[in-house]
């Protein structure tokens, strides 16, 4: 990577979360080019430079300006203690707009019943250091194991519990364990190296980037609507109409016609969409929307 002042070296998540922040990047308005095994992705604005690193280690190389930014959890800024800025918080994971959460488990017939019984237990996870420091403040002396992978089989032979995390339970379910405490919720985090924030081209870089990534995420749970309501049913279907500001309504050519158009949460519209045909809007027409900046 060229150490160009005029240029944001910035770190995308490689692995479970790289495919959600590239469409999510692409969302925003940056087209992003990953070709074969290349670790240099290539974004279509000249002032950025990319680069895919693991979500594990991202923060560490932030901290240390080797990257001016990146993309990475919470949960690892946690683990690497990183002396980063937080810059936004950005609502994604791999399956979904929610935070993911590590937490204890045990299998169903284990006798662990509370964080409690972790008590010269062993316990496999990758997120060592967090664990070892949150069981110290609970006063829980446990041999803490780096896990490789599966760790969600790994009870109850090669440990008594493990700490992993999980976004719905459901690979938890699966392998007959059940949760005993959640330790940790996470989110994906934008962070900057913090000289990096303190110049001020790369400051209004990143700003931009992050007004637009969050937009792009504002609009995933967002559609827009537009339809054609009479002057006499006017009042009765803005009465319906939970928008995000007041609609904008302008005049249609036919007398006595407007055009309304508005913003609405997506999930409300198959149940908005008959009320307002009752109410006598017609000619609705929902949209997808690719961002929506307050």
């Amino acid at each position: 990577m060229k150490n160009n002042k005029k240029t944001l070296r910035i770190g995308l998540p490689k692995g479970s979360l790289q495919e959600s922040t590239l469409k999510l990047f692409r969302k925003a308005g940056y087209h992003i080019s990953v070709s074969g095994r290349s670790y240099y992705p290539v974004f279509d604005d000249a002032e950025v430079e990319a680069m895919l690193i693991r979500a594990q280690e991202m923060a560490r190389y932030v901290e240390n300006g080797i990257l001016d930014c990146g993309l990475t959890g919470y949960d690892w800024i946690r683990e690497q203690n990183a002396d980063v800025k937080e810059v936004a918080e950005l609502n994604y994971a791999k399956e979904g707009l929610r935070p993911v959460r590590w937490v204890i488990a045990v299998p169903n017939e284990s006798r662990i019943r509370t964080i409690k019984d972790l008590n010269g237990k062993r316990i496999a996870t990758e997120l060592v250091g967090f664990t070892k420091r949150y069981l110290k403040a609970k006063k829980i002396r446990a041999e803490v194991d780096f896990s490789w992978g599966a760790t969600e089989v790994k009870p109850p032979h090669l440990a008594d519990a493990i700490v992993e995390l999980t976004e719905t339970g459901s690979s938890l379910r699966a392998n007959n364990l059940r949760i005993v405490e959640t330790i940790l919720e996470s989110s994906t985090r934008f962070i900057s190296n913090k000289k990096a924030w303190q110049n001020a081209w790369k400051r209004q870089k990143m700003e931009n980037l992050v007004m637009l990534l969050k937009g792009a995420l504002a609009a995933e749970e967002k559609v827009g609507m537009k339809m054609n309501v009479r002057q006499t049913d006017l009042k009765r279907v803005l009465s319906l109409l939970p928008a995000m500001h007041s609609p904008t309504i302008s005049l249609l050519s036919d007398e006595g016609w407007y055009d309304l158009d508005v913003v609405i949460d997506e999930k409300k519209v198959r149940e908005l969409i008959p009320k307002l045909k009752k109410a006598g809007a017609s000619g609705i027409v929902e949209y997808q929307l690719n961002k929506v900046i307050p």
